[in-house]
């Protein structure tokens, strides 16, 4: 008779100290400063993305150390892509002026990804299946798009070269 095979390894318990410090980087990057008036808040990444041309991406590389932090702590691919995801969708549409910056006071991507950070940790296969299945729908709408302008500019070349030859 052979002994039953071990365990599977169970994953390390999450390390509280670096969910801790992922919220705090969060919320002085997402939420430091109140505006007047409002009961919303401001924080350094939004008022750095002020500054045109570097402040974007400077706010992108700060907002990194909470992927960093879930990286370190084992957070799976997924998720971190997920996180990712959140970060460059803030840096696209921030560096629009204007409406950027207003996109990025209200997304908060860093609050945004210490919450999916404190998942992961807390309820890890759950979270990388709601994770991958928004990334695959990322995926499939972006590929969606790309499809249509494809098609898009295939039909404009075609009205195009119809026009110059005499035939539109």
């Amino acid at each position: 008779m052979t002994d039953p095979p071990p365990p599977a390894p169970r994953p390390a318990d999450p390390p509280p100290a670096a969910v801790r410090r992922a919220h705090r980087v969060a919320r002085l990057l997402d939420d430091t400063f109140p505006l007047p008036g409002t009961d919303r808040r401001i924080g350094i990444d939004g008022l750095i993305g002020l500054v045109p041309g570097i402040g974007d991406a400077l706010g992108a590389a700060l907002s990194a150390s909470v992927l960093l932090m879930a990286a370190h702590a084992g957070v799976r691919p997924a998720i971190l892509a997920r996180m990712a995801g959140n970060v460059l969708l803030e840096l696209a549409l921030g560096a629009i002026p204007l409406l950027g910056d207003l996109f990025d006071f209200a997304w908060k991507a860093n609050r945004r990804n210490a919450a999916l950070f404190e998942k992961a940790m807390a309820d890890p296969e759950r979270t990388r299946r709601t994770s991958q299945a928004m990334l695959v729908g990322v995926a499939a709408t972006l590929l969606v798009a790309l499809g249509a302008v494809g098609y898009g500019l295939f039909a404009l070349i075609g009205w195009l070269l119809g026009a110059l030859s005499g035939g539109g």
